[in-house]
C-alpha cells in the first residue's frame, strides 16, 4: 500500500500546476498534476504535505485544507507499459491558499500558474478531472476511488456511490480508448454513445402512435419534458442494443429480446443548453431502434426516479408540437422525422 499527498496551491483565479516533463520513467509523463509525493517514515499527512511543497516549489505553506481521500487501484499493466505501478495507493488531497517564499525550479517538471477556467482543458489523468471538478465546486470532504487499467479509467466511486463512466468517441463515432464521467461528458461537450428506443403502435387507419415518457422534475437536463419512449447513455464497455434492452427494463419494466428491436439508423445529435445555471453540451451518436408493442400504458412499471408519466400520442400531432417549438417536448426533430420517414416507407412497401 502506497501513501501519498497531493496539493493544489491556489489563488483566487489560478492553480499552481506541475507539467511533468523532467523525470525519467515517470508514470505521469506529460501530465499536469499538483505537488506532492510519498510519505516518509513516521510522517503524518501534514508533515508530508509541507515537506513535499517546500521541496518541489520552495514555498512554505501557511494555510491549507484537507479536501478528501483518493484511493487509486491499478489493474495489470498494459502490455505496452514499461513503468511499474503500485497495486493500490491512498492519496490525501489538499488545497492551500497561503504561503511564504518564492517559487523555485523543480527537477520533476515545470511549475505554472494556470487560470482556473483553463485547468480542465489540460492533459490530466481522467480521474483527476473528477476530483478537480469536486474541488472547483467546493464539495465537502469526500472519498473517491479510482480504478485504472493502464491509463484508462475503468471505475470511479464517490462516497460509496458508483459513478457513470462513458466511452469517449471521436467525431466519427469511433471509441478513443478513454472513458469520462457522465457529468463531465456534458460539461466538456464530449462525443459519446446513446441508445434510443421508440415504442410504436400502428393503427388500422394507417396512422401511428408513439409512446412518450415525461422526464422526472429532478433530471439534470430537460426536467419535466416529454421525451423518447426509452433512452440512455451507453456505459463504458457496453454496446447499443444491450443498453437499449436494459433501459427498457429499468425505465418501463419491459422485458424485450435484443432481436425484437429494429435498428432504424445511427444519428449524430448536437445541442447546447443551460440547466440550473450550468452549460449542458450534448454531442451524441445514437442508435435509433423501434419496438412495436400492443400493450397498455397501465401495464408499464415506471422507474420513479427517472419518469413522471407516459402516454401514447399520434405521430403527426407530436410532430406539429415539435415544429411549433413547444418547450414541453425535448425531442430532436431530425430524429423524429427519420422515425416517420422509415415507418412510412415500410408501410408503403
Amino acid at each position: 500500500m502506497e501513501l501519498t499527498t497531493l496539493c493544489y496551491i491556489e489563488t483566487e483565479d489560478a492553480y499552481l500546476m506541475m507539467h511533468r516533463t523532467k523525470k525519467k520513467n515517470d508514470v505521469n509523463q506529460d501530465k499536469w498534476i499538483g505537488i506532492g509525493g510519498h510519505f516518509e517514515e513516521q510522517e503524518s499527512p501534514e508533515d508530508c504535505l509541507l515537506r513535499e511543497a517546500y521541496e518541489e516549489t520552495g514555498l512554505r505553506l501557511t494555510k491549507w485544507q484537507f479536501r478528501g481521500i483518493v484511493t487509486f487501484c491499478f489493474r495489470e499493466n498494459d502490455a505496452k507499459q514499461t513503468v511499474s505501478q503500485p497495486i493500490c495507493e491512498y492519496m490525501c488531497l489538499y488545497t492551500a491558499t497561503a504561503y511564504e517564499g518564492k517559487i523555485q525550479e523543480c527537477n520533476e517538471g515545470e511549475l505554472v500558474w494556470v487560470p482556473k477556467q483553463d485547468v480542465l482543458s489540460l492533459n490530466l489523468w481522467e480521474g483527476d478531472r473528477i476530483f478537480f471538478d469536486l474541488l472547483i465546486r467546493k464539495e465537502p470532504f469526500f472519498s473517491l476511488k479510482l480504478v485504472y487499467r493502464g491509463d484508462r479509467l475503468e471505475q470511479a466511486v464517490l462516497n460509496g456511490e458508483k459513478m457513470e463512466l462513458l466511452d469517449v468517441l471521436d467525431e466519427s463515432g469511433q471509441k478513443t480508448g478513454q472513458t469520462r464521467e457522465r457529468s463531465l461528458v456534458h460539461a466538456y461537450g464530449t462525443w459519446h454513445a446513446t441508445s434510443h428506443v421508440w415504442i410504436i403502435q400502428k393503427r388500422p387507419d394507417g396512422g401511428m402512435n408513439v409512446l412518450l415518457q415525461k422526464r422526472s422534475k429532478d433530471k439534470d437536463s430537460f426536467p419535466g419534458c416529454w421525451d423518447i419512449s426509452s433512452a440512455g447513455h451507453i456505459p463504458a464497455g457496453s454496446d447499443f442494443r444491450e443498453s437499449a434492452v436494459r433501459e427498457l427494463q429499468e425505465e418501463l419494466g419491459l422485458t424485450v429480446r435484443p432481436e425484437e428491436l429494429k435498428l432504424l439508423d445511427y444519428i449524430r445529435l448536437e445541442k447546447d443548453q443551460v440547466f440550473y445555471g450550468k452549460p449542458f453540451i450534448d454531442r451524441q451518436i445514437s442508435a435509433v431502434f423501434v419496438y412495436e408493442w400492443d400493450g397498455e400504458t397501465e401495464e408499464l412499471k415506471l422507474q420513479q426516479s427517472e419518469i413522471e408519466a407516459v402516454r401514447f400520442m399520434d405521430y403527426e400531432e407530436c410532430l406539429k408540437e415539435l415544429e411549433a417549438g413547444n418547450k414541453e417536448y425535448c425531442i430532436f426533430q431530425q430524429e423524429f422525422r427519420m422515425l416517420g420517414s422509415c415507418m412510412g416507407k415500410e408501410a408503403n412497401e
